[in-house]
């Protein structure tokens, strides 16, 4: 559920429209997006926004769930991987491998591209309730 607005109207919009459990993807310059979702392309150019950049703007908006990242971040760039844990709180943050994230981003309201050019700097949040 959103708290207040965005600057980047389409990504606030989408916040004010998820509901319980829906899907919100924050990810890298590669990652794929599938068709079904919408895209919202804040990528300027290399490396901004970074994902973290992002991730707090939309933490500040919405209350998050759950987290899923690939498992593959605990290898490639186990520094983020402690920060994410940190960032999403009481949140549960789980661990699939990157085929099985790609194939839950198809199931995903929006999904958000960063200029982020870090392997693996992908999360999807799991929208929860207020109270």
């Amino acid at each position: 559920m959103k708290k207040s607005t965005l600057l980047n109207s389409a990504l606030s919009e989408v916040i004010a429209r998820m509901g319980h459990g829906d899907m919100l993807v924050i990810g890298d310059a590669g990652l794929p997006i599938p068709d079904g979702p919408q895209r919202i392309d804040l990528a300027v150019c290399r490396g901004t926004p970074g994902m973290l950049a992002v991730l707090d703007a939309v933490l500040s908006e919405m209350q998050v769930e759950s987290a899923v990242v690939a498992s593959e971040l605990g290898d490639g760039n186990p520094a983020l991987l402690a920060t994410l844990r940190q960032k999403t709180g009481p949140a549960t943050l789980e661990a699939v491998s990157h085929d099985a994230f790609k194939e839950v981003t198809a199931k995903a309201v929006a999904m958000v591209r960063t200029g982020e050019c870090t392997p693996y700097a992908n999360i999807i949040l799991r929208a929860g309730v207020v109270f």
